[in-house]
């Protein structure tokens, strides 16, 4: 027997044979719908994102590209090279700068060494000014939105939903999703905000469409 069943074994007899009925539990959550996002959603997400100290930069389609380059400069400064940035192995080719660097699997630590990271995301939640990422090639690996000082994500149009519980239900509850609002920032010590502590210091979203 392994130590697992041995501890579920004593939860069992301690519990006895009488177990009271679990509940059902309620799931009437307040849902507005998955209409196409309009332009009060978009502003909601743009207001949300730049509240939690993110910058967005708003582009139509055909322009993704020169916009994720605008976000690096603006991140990185005038000066960046395309080896100091990284994109997830599935990024739409006409997203990515010219001669940048695809993750592939290399030891996620060295991730840690490029200066910027850029991604897609899976879904946009408004309300919260959350950008989820799926791990999807497209999104990439969880490191690779963690180890890089900033991160660029490309968030398009029809991803953006109102609320949690729309968002959820676009999402694969199997798959390791990683919920980011804003730049990482702690304020643990004598309430100073720090940033870049767990995560990039820096957040640009390229709002697309």
């Amino acid at each position: 027997m392994s130590a697992r069943e041995e501890v579920l074994a004593r939860i069992r007899t301690a519990l006895g044979e009488t177990r009271a009925p679990v509940p059902e539990v309620v799931r009437d959550y307040r849902q507005a719908g998955n209409a196409p996002a309009d332009a009060a959603l978009l502003a909601l997400l743009v207001d949300r994102v730049e509240d939690y100290r993110a910058d967005v930069l708003r582009c139509g389609p055909e322009e993704v590209g020169a916009t994720v380059r605008a976000a690096l400069t603006r991140g990185l400064g005038e000066g960046w090279a395309a080896a100091d940035v990284v994109v997830a192995p599935g990024l739409d080719a006409a997203w990515r700068p010219d001669g940048c660097d695809v993750d592939d699997d290399r030891p996620a630590v060295q991730l840690a060494d490029r200066a910027a990271a850029v991604t897609a995301v899976a879904v946009a939640i408004a309300e919260t000014g959350t950008l989820v990422l799926d791990g999807s090639p497209a999104c990439g690996r969880r490191a690779l939105s963690l180890l890089p000082d900033c991160l660029v994500c490309v968030v398009t149009v029809d991803q953006v939903v109102a609320g949690v519980p729309e968002g959820l239900a676009r999402l694969d509850p199997v798959r390791p999703l990683t919920m980011i609002s804003g730049p990482s920032a702690t304020s643990d010590i004598e309430l100073q905000r720090v940033e870049g502590v767990h995560g990039p210091r820096q957040l640009f979203v390229v709002l697309a469409g």
